[in-house]
């Protein structure tokens, strides 16, 4: 029964990663296309600003693509889960924001870089939740370990 997970989850990783690469592949050449044959856009707009998308599109390979054993074609690792919550999550959104903005350049101008402003704008309010959740925890430790049991030793053995 594991195997056949693992198969499932190796199966809908390359599912993934080749949607992505090929994602990655339409934004990218419609926009130097765009650029080439419309309308200049900034390339080194583009270059500086498309790096995380493409960092994260690289880390998504490494981690998720599944590794078979050469001779015996037997699936050795499947990766990591792509669909899950977390970081991975939050490297999609990236790439998908960087996508987006790339797309809305190309069609009404460099001004519209403005809108990947929205990555590290929602990192930093993640973030700050999870200091506030850390915190929050922290006080709580406290208010339990703080308080010393009722009652002497031979009290507390008796109950």
């Amino acid at each position: 029964m594991a195997q056949k997970a693992r198969k499932d989850r190796a199966k809908s990783n390359v599912t993934a990663l080749n949607n992505l690469h090929i994602g990655a592949l339409v934004v990218n050449g419609f926009f130097l296309l765009f650029h080439f044959f419309f309308r200049s856009r900034s390339l080194l707009l583009w270059a500086v600003l498309s790096i995380p998308s493409f960092l994260c599109e690289f880390t998504l390979e490494r981690t998720g693509r599944p590794s078979f054993d050469p001779a015996t074609k037997a699936l050795k690792s499947s990766g990591e889960d792509l669909a899950a919550p977390g970081l991975t999550e939050y490297m999609f959104d990236v790439i998908w924001v960087t996508w987006a903005a790339t797309v809305l350049v190309a069609l009404f101008g460099n001004w519209l870089w403005f809108l990947w402003v929205i990555v590290p704008a929602y990192g930093a309010y993640k973030g700050y939740g999870l200091m506030g959740a850390a915190r929050q925890m922290g006080q709580m430790n406290g208010v339990e370990t703080a308080a010393p049991p009722a009652g002497n030793r031979k009290q507390r053995r008796a109950a």
